[in-house]
């Protein structure tokens, strides 16, 4: 009877809120769902009520399961997969094996099947057209539309679209496309074969998990710190950047999907979703004696907060809590002081003394911690985090206790406090981590610095590569690059031999499509400057024939098909019997007829 009170209760509220303040007021409310990615708790979610009564549970979720699990799932893998062949490399090189052993044997079968790879483009190309903001948002959308797929091979959205998330919604056109593409390169045989790997790493990430949950539970004192017919589920999933946390709130259900490395995961934001979990409901019951802290809405609309956390006092008290509680229990970087043994009685007050310095410097940490998140705007941390002080001093669980909490706050003493803050002008950095251009490193910075002209800078950082090939995984994709790099520094400083070899050996060392067949096409234009125009037609068709999906690799090998490539008007018909001694003259780049640098890195 306990979750049938639970549950009228969010129905009736939300019920009311509807009738009292209508549907423009309900629109103003965040969006029903949650998602974070890079490691930003973006929590984008109406009240548990609104979100229960209007999103249908995921498929994910078992009903007869328990309330806490951790699992994998088949739709997010072929989700995931897919868009691993569609150009999300985020993370690569940190993943576990399993993700570019998964990538090679797809890529295996896209060389021999034809209609695999029209399936694929198709696939991509609809990526490609939805892709809104360059982010890791990009690819949020889709992991939360396969939250609420069926396995394959039927590979069906198990809810009207009316009861998904919203960013769901947004690419649910995708599924046939999606379904083909797993069908046309067996992606179920694939899970087959590697779900053993997926066990592993749940088997690994288990005991981390589970102290997370207990340590917790332990400290909020709410040992079964949970409610019948809630879920809070973390889905494993390699094939994913290892930097990435996407976490959602479904009505009442919780999910985090990770992808785990050697048993770790950023726990941190796994243990912010859980806490959300478990404070929400409590807080949200409450939602009438928090209503009395609007005139703290009216101090913060400068605060580089979200509008929902700025419009609404619920959710930014939900939020201020939980940083209160991350911030008493930190791990602040200095050990606790250990007494000695068998000390003399007399040495007694020094040595209590030196571990006060200790607890003072942790506590710094901690302070530093709330004041800048008061400073971000989540105002209340600060009242919060001192009335933990008191809680973990008494026997009370946060559940019997949390009522006293928010009906003591002086409200009028908080909007004093809030008014002698000065709000940072941008958001944490870990918030739009999402949109900050990434530090490039490596090949990465070789690309970039070939891009804008420093070839020497890029050829050294190519050469170095060369000079220390080694086995391992990631320097033979790195030797692969700084082959590609080369030939092209070569074709652009007039070397037209020593780039067809470092070409050829970019195709030897690559098994990334895309290394392979811009090499195809950069190899087929100097055959076509060369005036060999067949040789140079089997390097064009080759190109199609390994292409990446992309649309910009698909049109340069149909055109170079289509018509040879020329340079400043060059062509073979007026010069056949001459012998042209290389495609391009010393420290230029060559331009296409279609007015492009003919070197250009493919983008």
């Amino acid at each position: 009877m306990k979750f049938l009170t639970f549950r009228t209760y969010f129905i009736l509220a939300a019920l009311i809120s509807c009738l009292l303040a209508g549907i423009a007021s309900a629109q103003a409310q965040s969006p029903n769902s949650q998602s974070s990615s890079s490691g930003a708790q973006d929590d984008e979610s109406a009240s548990p009520a609104q979100a229960y009564v209007r999103e249908k549970t995921p498929s994910i979720v078992d009903p007869a399961g328990p309330t806490i699990s951790l699992i994998s799932s088949e739709p997010v893998f072929v989700m995931a997969a897919s868009l691993n062949m569609c150009g999300y490399d985020e993370g690569i090189a940190d993943s576990a094996p399993v993700r570019k052993q998964v990538r090679d044997e797809i890529n295996q079968t896209l060389e021999t099947n034809e209609e695999a790879r029209n399936k694929r483009d198709a696939l991509c190309l609809y990526i490609a057209q939805h892709r809104m903001t360059g982010t890791e948002l990009d690819v949020a959308q889709y992991i939360s539309l396969s939250l609420y797929l069926t396995p394959p091979p039927q590979m069906e959205t198990m809810a009207d679209l009316t009861e998904m998330p919203p960013d769901a919604t947004q690419v649910a056109e995708i599924v046939p496309l999606l379904r083909d593409f797993a069908n046309a390169v067996d992606l179920h045989g694939i899970w087959l074969t590697i779900h053993h790997t997926y066990d592993q790493a749940a088997d690994q990430l288990h005991d981390s998990l589970s102290n997370m949950i207990v340590s917790t539970n332990l400290y909020l004192k709410m040992p079964s710190a949970t409610y019948d017919g809630r879920r809070f589920i973390v889905v494993i999933e390699p094939m994913l950047s290892p930097s990435t946390v996407n976490a959602r709130i479904y009505g009442t259900d919780y999910v985090v999907v990770v992808s785990p490395l050697d048993g770790k995961i950023r726990m941190s934001d796994v243990r912010h979703t859980y806490l959300h979990y478990v404070i929400e409901p409590l807080l949200y019951a409450r939602a009438n004696a928090i209503d009395r802290t609007q005139p703290i809405l009216k101090e913060i609309h400068e605060a580089p907060l979200e509008f929902r956390y700025r419009s609404d006092t619920v959710p930014l008290t939900v939020e201020c809590l939980i940083k209160a509680i991350e911030a008493r229990t930190t791990d602040t970087g200095i050990p606790d002081y250990k007494m000695p043994s068998n000390i003399d009685r007399s040495q007694l007050p020094i040595y209590q003394h030196e571990r006060q310095l200790v607890e003072q410097k942790q506590e710094a940490v901690r302070v530093a911690t709330v004041q800048h998140d008061m400073r971000q705007g989540f105002v209340l941390t600060q009242y919060f985090y001192d009335e933990l002080i008191s809680f973990e001093r008494d026997p009370a669980s946060l559940k019997d206790t949390i009522g006293e909490m928010v009906y003591s706050m002086d409200v009028d003493q908080q909007v004093h406090r809030i008014r002698a803050l000065v709000f940072d002008k941008e958001a944490d950095a870990e918030v739009l981590e999402r949109s900050k251009p990434k530090k490039l490193t490596g090949m990465d910075l070789a690309e970039m610095k070939l891009s804008t002209g420093d070839i020497p800078g890029a050829s050294q950082m190519a050469q170095q590569v060369l000079d220390h090939q080694s086995d391992t995984v990631a320097s033979a994709t790195d030797s692969a690059r700084a082959w590609f790099i080369m030939a092209r520094i070569s074709a652009m400083t007039g070397h037209p031999e020593q780039a067809i070899d470092d070409f050829q050996k970019t195709l030897a060392t690559s098994k990334e499509q895309r290394l392979l067949a811009w090499s195809h096409i950069y190899l087929g234009r100097m055959l076509d400057l060369d005036c060999k125009r067949d040789q140079a037609l089997s390097e064009y068709k080759l190109a199609l024939t390994v292409r990446d999906g992309r649309e910009d690799t698909r049109l340069a090998a149909e055109r170079g098909v289509k018509s040879a490539y020329s340079v400043n008007g060059h062509t073979c018909d007026e010069d056949a019997d001459e012998d042209t001694p290389g495609p391009v003259p010393p420290g230029k780049a060559p331009t296409g007829t279609n007015g492009q640098n003919g070197t250009q890195k493919p983008q």
